[in-house]
């Protein structure tokens, strides 16, 4: 077998993402396009979204697009921009994901609405399981049969 004279496969080809530090430029919304916040993550590149629009807000299945799908991690209460279509009221297309601090800017400039909760997604991914109690009772050697546990 030859021997391997790469620097590896892959992954090391697509090089590190080392521009997540840099600050990017806020586009703001044009014409067919509208802000919307996640409420729901779908599965197979489809999510639920609650899009500002003009006439109060609209609940909208919207389909995350090829560019965005494996780069560009959406999670729920995520702010996006998405692009209505002319044919399907009820659908749109992601276009892009703001980040924490963009979102902040567009709820300050007034484009979307005061009442959005944005939130800074965590790294803790503890799940809430940090107030668990654990009842050691059945595991010691001084419990009984007669002693039940409660149900």
């Amino acid at each position: 077998m030859p021997k391997n004279k790469g620097k590896g496969g892959k992954n090391r080809r697509r090089g590190k993402n080392e521009n997540d530090n840099v600050k990017r430029e806020l586009i703001l919304k044009d014409d067919g396009q509208s802000y919307a916040q996640v409420t729901r993550i779908l599965g197979n590149g489809h999510i639920e979204a609650f899009c500002f629009d003009n006439t109060g807000g609209k609940k909208r299945l919207c389909h995350i697009r090829g560019k965005l799908r494996k780069k560009v991690w959406i999670n729920q209460g995520d702010v996006i921009l998405v692009g209505l279509r002319d044919y399907q009221d009820d659908k749109a297309d992601v276009i892009m994901k703001y980040l924490s601090d963009e979102a902040r800017e567009l709820k300050r400039i007034h484009e979307i609405p005061d009442n959005v909760n944005i939130t800074e997604t965590s790294t803790n991914n503890n799940d809430g399981f940090e107030d668990v109690v654990f009842d050691d009772r059945h595991n010691s050697d001084e419990s009984s049969d007669e002693e039940q546990l409660p149900r």
